[in-house]
């Protein structure tokens, strides 16, 4: 197990040192998504397919790290932060996530003819938080790797277009920075890149913009206890010979999330232990993102084609579209 973690290891350290990079710092890429970049690069060498005492090593990154890393992030969020703004924030990413949610899934199985798990995997990652969203999705539906990080792929993508085209917007839309502020944390993928766009706009769009991102990454929560249930379901329908053996897939993790929100809503830890746990759990996620990637093959990806990328800017346009339309009303601007 230890080869395959040391892996995982080196890869990450690489992610983190490419992401400190200063003019990669100011993209607002995340260090996640370089381990991944390194790990797929890794896994498609001739020399990876023959190295041999990596599987558990994987395994354990993919499973347990993963988890580990979710649960850690709750540090990131206090439930302060999420009353401040009112019901009004809430409704706003309830919305917009179920509606990229449905859209989304249905699109891409029946318009583009994906399968279930590339459609929901790049569904999540609009919907809610970007990787973080689209790996904790995965460890509760247990997809295979080429869909995890396909779907990956696309919120780099269109995650990164947001930081350009959201600031571009601001003078034309002539709102507050406090409303755009919220507009941006609603419908833009990733944390990082929230903040990269919130800044551009300004310290008061930059607070209200972290504050609803961190709302819709609350609702990852009870989003995984519905679809553990929904593709248990779906399995035991149209696969019911496979899922004889299934029970329900509860994430347990979700909860250790939250649990961990409410402690670093109560109890005031020594900066240094917080920050400790904040990067303790980065790593992880970067550790199993780079385990993700390894177990990637490029052949995999290329069967898969464009259609993710298409599906993913369907969404990316709908997020700013419904965004631009609800912010607005709902926070009765």
């Amino acid at each position: 197990m230890w080869k395959g973690l040391g892996v995982c290891a080196l890869l990450t350290a690489g992610g983190f040192v490419l992401a400190d990079i200063p003019v990669i710092q100011q993209s607002g890429i995340s260090p996640l998504v370089f381990a991944l970049l390194l790990g797929m690069l890794a896994g498609n060498m001739p020399w990876a397919r023959k190295a041999g005492g990596l599987e558990q090593g994987l395994k354990f990154a993919t499973r347990w790290l993963l988890r580990g890393g979710i649960v850690l992030f709750g540090f990131s969020i206090t439930l302060g932060q999420i009353l401040a703004l009112g019901p009004g924030v809430v409704a706003l990413d309830v919305i917009v996530m179920s509606t990229i949610l449905v859209l989304g899934y249905q699109l891409g199985t029946r318009v583009f003819r994906l399968d279930a798990e590339t459609a929901l995997l790049t569904s999540a990652g609009s919907a809610i938080c970007g990787a973080a969203a689209i790996l904790a999705t995965e460890a509760t539906i247990r997809s295979k790797p080429a869909a995890t990080s396909m779907a990956v792929a696309t919120v780099v993508l269109f995650g990164s277009l947001a930081m350009l085209v959201y600031p571009a917007l601001y003078s034309v839309l002539g709102w507050d920075q406090s409303l755009y502020g919220v507009y941006i944390g609603a419908t833009v993928h990733e944390v990082a890149q929230v903040v990269a766009a919130g800044d551009a706009i300004g310290a008061d769009a930059l607070a209200n913009a972290v504050i609803v991102k961190l709302v819709r990454v609350m609702l990852l929560v009870p989003f995984l206890l519905i679809v553990g249930q929904w593709w248990l379901k779906r399995i035991k329908t149209e696969q019911p010979e496979y899922a004889s053996g299934q029970g329900l897939t509860i994430p347990w993790f979700a909860f250790g999330f939250v649990a961990m929100v409410i402690v670093n809503s109560t109890i005031a830890l020594p900066a240094m232990a917080h920050d400790t746990l904040v990067l303790g759990g980065q790593v992880a996620l970067a550790m199993a993102m780079a385990a993700l990637g390894y177990e990637t093959r490029i052949d995999k990806l290329r069967s898969l084609g464009f259609k993710p990328f298409l599906l993913a800017l369907i969404l990316f346009v709908v997020l700013i579209v419904e965004g631009m339309l609800l912010t607005p009303l709902l926070m009765g601007a």
